[in-house]
């Protein structure tokens, strides 16, 4: 705890012993235990004279070192030939950083960081009418057995996919149990601040990551999953896509009236609204665009009513945004359905080849020890999410030799613009507006200077609505008085973001400890795009109006602003050039995720799919797929896509379920 606190106080100074705290507790609760393993190793390495000879050539321990000589030293691990340096640099750089700006303090004791950037966030109204869910309470056990209870169908998950379909089954008069692992945080009782948000809506308190640690990702993990906490923006998946999956994979409902009905039925229940205005985040890419003559438009939203908060990564207090909170589990609850907050399905009980149950351990704020719950149905949709799916399926004795693996993470590279006037990404419309120029490769690489097999670089370019504490994991870190001169002017920088086609996948394996270890690797393909969406952006933010730009990392690319000389069109020209070789070696180049995809997927090819083109499970035999499924179980969530979709995939994950949901109907009875 000394050297987590010298560490804090060194990458921002005050608070140290309370972030040092912190920082423990969100680890020890969220982390898995071998990654705490490494870190604490890497903490004691760097209090070891012997260590520091062989790794710096100086006898020096940290907490022997001065101010500046620790920083000299830190500074040494950020940029160090070792990947496991970097990795431990930053993880605890991103934590004790984001700590340092998105604790909110108290009333009498506020934070004075988030005032010395102008952060002042909007008290978002609590709506009149909040949803009505009430959680479903497990019974007090008798005796040393689980409580057991009875039901149709058991939907595994809450968000885009399991939302939809307890919904559409409630709606056909089946009996359903939805089990979430997360909490359930109705709209009055939602977060108004970073701290609170990640403790309570983000999976793993937000400290999700691959396993070196070198792309950061965030998921949701409560009732209504991401979309509770997503920015709203809705994208149907593209036609090339749609295409692909239909004559790929199998999927070939995609192209018909089935789908078109259900983009209909989706787009009915989310709303597709225009954002009611458009913040200067985002008019700087309508802007920048139609300067370039490329195609940009504002972005149609899941939300109503609302536009002026930006706090749409809290939840939603006001009950504005179409989650499947607000809406599918809602009216699913209405029906009957019963909703078990922070329940983890341990395995699904399979019994010859066929689905019985679901066993779970549900934690009880009121019971000191949890209590496990197995309920009996016939019929099982697993909607856990692309990081928890396969685990969940593994944990049942589903094998498949394409389980887990071919994940896709939509890796996305950020271009950080600032410019003269106030910005403040963090109020206002979260995502107002996209440009889909470089999806297809053809416009995209006329306008960003994509490099070679420009059809590889594909991406969406967006803003990205950051509040202090995620710009300050964001932000790269030099020097503790870089870093806050960097955060003060975090209120003129406009965050873009490419979100990048995936050239290839990754795959997720459970840990000893029973979490999930997630191995995902950018190829040459990967790079090249997220090289190209640096590109794209800085010739958008050039052309509407930006006084400076950095490419985010460790170290970051700068061109423009004070004590940095921009220059003309030339030196534009170089430091594009400089942008196309932009280090993304892991732990170098800032890399972010917040779509997860791919690690269940469904097809018509038993070999790599381990689920079929309706969404049930498939059995595998001594490692050997077969056409044969599991009856009565399925899968209805991200998991399902066979490639990443290329945009914002909650539409898509709709779409699907809806899909799933119809089978489920088909094969199951009524209760």
């Amino acid at each position: 705890m000394r050297r987590v606190a010298i560490l804090a106080e060194t990458f921002v100074p005050g608070d140290a012993e309370s972030r040092a705290a912190m920082a423990a507790a969100a680890l020890d609760s969220a982390a898995d235990p071998e990654q705490v393993r490494l870190l604490r190793l890497a903490l004691r390495m760097m209090d070891l004279r012997l260590a520091n000879v062989v790794l710096t050539g100086r006898p020096a321990a940290l907490s022997a070192m001065s101010g500046p000589a620790r920083e000299r030293y830190l500074r040494g691990w950020s940029d160090s030939r070792f990947g496991w340096r970097r990795s431990a640099f930053q993880a605890w750089k991103r934590l004790l950083c984001f700590l340092a700006y998105a604790d909110p303090g108290t009333a009498d004791h506020p934070n004075p960081r988030l005032a010395a950037i102008g952060y002042e966030p909007a008290l978002e109204p609590v709506t009149p009418a909040p949803t009505p869910i009430v959680s479903f309470v497990v019974p007090v056990p008798v005796g040393r057995g689980p409580v057991e209870i009875e039901a149709d169908v058991v939907v595994i998950g809450s968000g885009a996919g399991g939302g939809v379909v307890a919904r559409e089954l409630a709606r056909a008069g089946r009996s359903v149990v939805v089990l979430e692992a997360g909490p359930l945080v109705t709209e009055p009782s939602m977060p108004t601040d970073e701290m609170a948000a990640f403790d309570q809506l983000y999976l793993d308190r937000g400290l999700t990551a691959t396993w070196d640690g070198a792309i950061q990702i965030l998921a949701g993990s409560g009732v209504g999953g991401g979309t509770t906490i997503n920015w709203t923006t809705c994208i149907a998946p593209p036609d090339d896509v749609r295409a692909e999956w239909a004559r790929r994979h199998g999927l070939d409902w995609l192209e018909g009236p089935e789908y078109d009905a259900d983009l209909a039925a989706v787009e009915a229940d989310l709303g597709f609204a225009a954002p009611p205005n458009v913040p200067p985040k985002d008019a700087a890419i309508l802007r920048g665009a139609a300067a370039l003559g490329i195609e940009a438009a504002e972005t149609r939203r899941s939300a109503v009513d609302c536009g002026d908060c930006g706090s749409c990564p809290f939840g939603c207090r006001r009950g504005a945004k179409r989650s499947t909170l607000r809406v599918h589990l809602a009216e699913a609850w209405r029906l009957g359905t019963r909703i078990i907050p922070n329940a983890t399905a341990d395995r699904v009980l399979i019994d010859a080849g066929r689905t019985v149950g679901v066993e779970a351990t549900v934690r009880r704020a009121a019971a000191s020890d949890p209590v496990k719950l197995r309920v009996r149905a016939n019929q099982v949709v697993v909607a856990a999410g692309a990081l928890r799916t396969p685990g969940v399926l593994e944990r049942s004795g589903v094998t498949h030799p394409a389980l887990g693996r071919f994940l896709r993470l939509h890796p996305v590279s950020i271009l950080a613009a600032r410019y003269a006037e106030p910005v403040r990404m963090w109020r206002g419309t979260m995502q107002a507006a996209r440009s889909l120029a470089f999806l297809g490769g053809a416009d995209g690489g006329a306008a960003a200077d994509v490099p070679a097999d420009g059809a590889r670089a594909r991406f969406v370019l967006e803003s990205a609505p950051g509040h202090p504490g995620l710009f300050g994991v964001v932000w790269p870190w030099e020097s503790a008085a870089q870093h806050a001169r960097d955060m003060a002017v975090a209120g003129q920088i406009a965050p873009f973001i490419a979100i990048c086609r995936d050239a290839d996948w990754g795959r997720v394996t459970p840990t000893r400890a029973g979490r999930t270890r997630i191995d995902y690797r950018l190829t040459a393909g990967d790079v090249q795009a997220l090289r190209a969406g640096l590109v794209a952006a800085a010739r958008v933010a050039r052309a509407s109006g930006a006084e400076a730009m950095a490419a985010v990392g460790t170290p970051a690319l700068w061109f423009g602003g004070p004590d940095r000389p921009g220059g003309d069109d030339g030196a534009f020209r170089a430091y594009v050039e400089a942008l196309a070789r932009f280090d993304f070696s892991p732990n170098r180049g800032t890399v972010f995720s917040a779509h997860q995809m791919g690690t269940a997927r469904m097809g018509a090819r038993p070999g790599i799919h381990p689920t079929d083109s309706d969404g049930r499970v498939r059995w595998a035999v001594a490692g050997i797929a077969s056409d044969r499924v599991i009856a009565g179980l399925y899968v209805a969530d991200a998991s399902l896509f066979p490639t990443d979709v290329g945009v914002n995939p909650m539409v898509t994950v709709m779409l699907l379920a809806r899909r799933v949901a119809r089978t489920v109907l088909a094969e199951g009875r009524p209760g």
